[in-house]
């Protein structure tokens, strides 16, 4: 009996011991997951090829609902269905600070590469189509009235 005690209590410092590993893991996951983008200088330089239209707006949207509404929402709030099921959450693209901060080049390359949990587009969309849902990414923020 003496040598089974020994044995239990080492399996179960062990068991603790990979239980705590797991937790922090998932906590460096979470905080590597939640860092802010990191866009090329030379990614932030490029300018879209496509001028706002209503066709270049109609196509985007069509993508936007099809692959986008679950997470960002109908306005682009961040609040889709999904939203809530993701960390960290999706973001406001009616931020107009934000938007006004961040090129169109940064833009493109946050839709391009994605970061988790947002996937990468840059194989599922066309480059066309990816600066079309540039164009209207910005138009959220526009529409969006000034708070006061």
């Amino acid at each position: 009996m003496t040598t089974r005690a020994p044995r239990s209590l080492r399996l179960r410092k062990l068991l603790f011991a990979a239980l705590l590993a797991a937790i922090v893991i998932s906590i460096a996951v979470a905080l590597y997951q939640n860092r802010e983008w990191k866009v090329p200088e030379e990614a932030k330089r490029r300018q879209n090829p496509i001028q706002t239209s209503p066709a270049a707006l109609a196509a985007a949207r069509a993508i936007y609902l099809d692959k986008c509404v679950q997470c960002h929402g109908e306005t682009g709030k961040g609040d889709g269905p999904d939203a809530a099921m993701y960390y960290p959450s999706p973001a406001s693209l009616t931020d107009a600070k934000r938007m006004s901060a961040a090129t169109d080049g940064e833009l493109f390359y946050e839709i391009s590469v994605g970061r988790k949990p947002m996937p990468a587009f840059k194989k599922r969309l066309t480059e066309e189509q990816r600066w079309q849902l540039v164009l209207l990414v910005r138009s959220f923020a526009a529409s969006e009235p000034a708070s006061r």
